[in-house]
């Protein structure tokens, strides 16, 4: 790691609220990664006969417990139970629901205010409140970097093609962009959306079409900045190729003005899946997402539990992500160089 790198890093630490966000946010998206270990309605172990089964990890049938059916398991089942107390145990997760597990039990109509059961609740299917947003903050996080790493790289590419030949390259991409700008993407995206089947990947797909331009604004500045240096004149005159100068000796010294946008990036991408699904046009109907517990919250004025949850989970998210992206900004600020 280069010494301007550290330097970068200790800046970055001394912010001790971006800091510890960011620390906080990790534990957050560590947690959402490990939502079949905290929210499930599998056990995580099971001990019988002297064997041992790992049902998350792989589906067993239950004759393999003495059932007498080849089906996979309804370990929820007390029949199941029993089978399995009589000869074992099982270790099951804090929570015992996933995030399209409905709550049998349940004596009250849907949705059902929290309980020791179901600490926040049910929503209007009877799925556990909690389990939904494990599963739908690791939903929305994963996609948030996805976009926000493919949209970063589209848009350096671009960006450090305009700045370096500049020209009349430069001149066509930014009428493009400047068209492309002007478009409402959120409409753009819905309307798009709304001419295919559900789909993770089409979503994505689209959802970059429209990111990508973020970061080529910054990185053209820098490229047009740089072309004229000292050492990238000296790397041509020695006939250097345009993609290794550009890539090699300008990318790593343009860089450090993009790394600092990429939380906000992520913060934007996060709230645009959000609105998206609480539009309907986002993720597909089963799929667990905090925009679609939002639209529930909307949906069943009488709980408000549900509008609640949602809410103070996307904040709580954003608010750190916001934080990490002013420290980042601070400590790549070149001003301080």
């Amino acid at each position: 790691m280069s010494p301007m790198m550290k330097a970068r890093l200790q800046r970055f630490k001394k912010n001790k609220l971006g800091f510890g966000c960011f620390i906080v946010f990790m534990m957050i998206f560590i947690l959402s990664l490990g939502a079949e270990l905290i929210a499930n309605d599998k056990p995580l172990i099971v001990k019988y006969d002297q064997q041992w089964y790992f049902p998350v990890v792989k589906s067993y049938p239950e004759t393999t417990f003495g059932g007498i059916f080849e089906s996979e398991a309804e370990y929820k089942d007390p029949a199941v139970q029993q089978l399995i107390d009589a000869k074992g145990w099982a270790l099951w997760p804090m929570l015992r629901y996933s995030y399209q597990t409905p709550n049998l039990n349940l004596t009250v109509p849907v949705p059902s205010a929290p309980t020791s059961d179901n600490w926040l609740g049910t929503d209007d299917q009877g799925r556990d409140v909690v389990a939904r947003i494990l599963y739908g903050l690791r939903v929305s996080l994963l996609f948030g970097f996805a976009l926000t790493v493919m949209s970063a790289v589209l848009g350096i590419l671009v960006g450090a093609v305009q700045g370096y030949y500049g020209g009349w390259v430069d001149l066509i991409g930014q009428r493009i962009l400047e068209v492309w700008g002007g478009l409402p993407m959120l409409f753009m995206v819905m309307i798009l959306v709304s001419m295919f089947t559900p789909s993770v990947y089409w979503l994505f797909l689209i959802m970059l079409l429209f990111g990508w331009p973020a970061l080529v604004g910054l990185v053209r500045a820098e490229f047009l900045r740089a072309r004229h240096l000292d050492y990238v004149r000296a790397a041509r005159s020695l006939g250097v190729k345009d993609s290794t100068i550009m890539f090699r000796h300008i990318l790593p010294n343009a860089m450090s003005s993009s790394l600092s946008q990429l939380p906000f990036m992520l913060t934007a991408n996060i709230t645009a899946l959000t609105a998206l699904d609480f539009l309907g046009y986002g993720l597909p109907p089963e799929a667990a997402s905090l925009g679609e517990l939002l639209l529930q919250g909307k949906n069943n004025l009488n709980a408000p539990w549900l509008a609640l949850s949602g809410f103070f989970s996307l904040a709580l998210v954003l608010s750190l992500l916001i934080y990490i992206g002013e420290a980042t900004r601070d400590a790549f600020d070149p001003r301080r160089q």
